[in-house]
């Protein structure tokens, strides 16, 4: 995406306008159906112009996607502060974002499995930075993570306070991490692909097996 400052109130209306209408295309016709073409009428602007705004329209669904997970970032921090240790509070992070993602597996996939294009790019903060109300003044420790769009950068951050409190070297975090990671894909990828018919609870508890599983390998 271009960037934009955020002080820029022009331009952010129009990316407001552009994701409305995207939204408005995902809750209506669902996510498959998104096109340039429908959104910009929606708008009421023409195709070219949403360029001056996204890449492409991945970014565009990217961007609306997010309003679909606002309930995940609000009630995510009260779900795992009781947690006992930083073992027990990366489970309990896997566990609510997992729930989450395969109660609505194509908006979790767009943002953090879909091809954007701009690998360097961090899609997530420049969202925030232009609308940083819809953070719903998410605790400060949390914000590297909950800022992050990258799926693997997030989860580096969220198993970081297990390596600090000696549960894991550096290694094993790294072996950790990416078998959590692979087991998630996984699952998301056979839900997407009807190839499962499990509910999303169901889905979470076989993927908390094998999270289970892999973390105490290593403890």
């Amino acid at each position: 995406m271009i960037n934009i400052n955020k002080d820029d109130q022009k331009k952010k209306k129009m990316l407001k306008k552009f994701i409305n209408a995207t939204t408005d295309v995902i809750k209506n016709e669902g996510i498959d159906n998104v096109t340039i073409r429908k959104v910009a009428d929606i708008a009421g602007f023409n195709s070219a112009t949403i360029y001056n705004y996204f890449d492409n329209c991945k970014q565009l669904i990217f961007f609306a996607s997010i309003n679909f997970i606002s309930d995940y970032v609000v009630e995510m921090p009260s779900y795992i502060e009781n947690s006992d240790n930083p073992v027990e509070r990366l489970m309990k992070m896997w566990e609510y974002f997992s729930l989450h993602s395969f109660k609505n597996p194509k908006i979790y996939y767009a943002i953090f499995s879909e091809n954007l294009g701009d690998k360097s790019e961090n899609l997530i903060r420049n969202y925030y930075k232009l609308f940083p109300e819809e953070l719903n003044n998410a605790p400060n420790n949390l914000l590297p993570m909950l800022l992050e769009s990258d799926l693997s950068k997030r989860a580096q951050i969220a198993i970081q306070p297990c390596i600090d409190k000696g549960f894991f070297s550096e290694k094993e975090a790294k072996l950790v991490d990416e078998g959590i990671r692979l087991a998630y894909h996984g699952m998301l990828t056979l839900i997407i692909n009807n190839r499962v018919e499990y509910t999303p609870e169901e889905a979470t508890d076989h993927l908390k097996t094998h999270i289970k599983t892999i973390i105490n390998n290593y403890i």
